[in-house]
């Protein structure tokens, strides 16, 4: 029998035992029930923290963020880009939710890529491109970012953690990203590690603990070698896959999955 939470979108759910959003009533148990009120990035990125204050997201320039509730300078609600539920902080927000017409198409631009804009917002127009217009090779997203820095819980072309590389790169390309490993996992369709290309998204989940992230994520570039963001080597590398998959299994990741799209 199917869950009927099983119905609901993907991403986190805007719920906690006291308060929940008005659309989940009758779905998930709460003392309160609210609807939310729209808002929209104003700073160039903005960090998402969990209850416990660990970095878990970012919102980007005009990205939109749904605030359950507001609470000492701080919002409570839902990146609606990525569904990634945690706290903002309020002046990082402006109100509404305007329709972006064009996003930031390069990655050295005064705002990150992927932004979501209205106006120039005193960028070249030569760093903008217009919604709808995307490019086609996630990797070669990717590749444009290769020495940027690694950051847990960050997801922009400044600084980025593995998931948020492969979510970028996706992104650009107008294509589903999914802010968790576990998430792009699933993805498209399974691969053989002998029939990898460029492009098939590669995922180690990650051990059970005490960790907000799920897993290990990274694009290949070919049939051998693959892009990722990581800690062990500072930020965005290319290393083979080989190497990559010894040192994950080593630390007691699951082998890699592959996935197509």
């Amino acid at each position: 029998m199917t869950d009927v939470l099983d119905l609901l979108p993907p991403g986190d759910l805007l719920a906690r035992s006291d308060l929940a959003e008005q659309a989940l009533e009758g779905l998930v148990r709460a003392d309160r029930y609210r609807k939310t009120d729209a808002m929209h990035c104003r700073a160039p990125v903005a960090d998402l923290f969990s209850s416990s204050d660990e970095r878990i997201d970012q919102l980007l320039f005009g990205e939109i963020f749904d605030v359950l509730e507001t609470v000492g300078g701080r919002a409570f609600g839902r990146a609606r880009r990525d569904g990634v539920v945690g706290w903002v902080v309020l002046d990082s927000l402006k109100e509404g939710a305007p329709l972006a017409t064009r996003r930031v198409a390069a990655v050295d631009a005064a705002l990150p890529l992927n932004s979501l804009v209205i106006e120039a917002e005193g960028l070249a127009e030569a760093d903008l491109a217009p919604v709808g217009d995307f490019e086609r090779d996630p990797v070669a997203v990717a590749e444009r970012l290769l020495g940027r820095p690694h950051a847990l819980g960050a997801r922009s072309s400044i600084e980025t953690d593995c998931s948020g590389l492969v979510q970028q790169a996706l992104l650009a390309c107008g294509l589903a990203g999914p802010r968790r490993s576990h998430a792009q996992a699933e993805l498209g369709r399974a691969v053989a590690p002998d029939d990898l290309q460029r492009g098939d998204i590669v995922v180690w989940m990650a051990p059970q603990g005490d960790h907000d992230w799920t897993g290990h994520s990274a694009l290949m570039i070919d049939g051998e070698r693959l892009i990722h963001s990581t800690g062990s080597r500072g930020g965005v590398v290319i290393e083979t896959l080989a190497e990559v998959e010894a040192r994950f299994v080593a630390d007691g990741f699951a082998p890699a999955v592959f996935r197509r799209l």
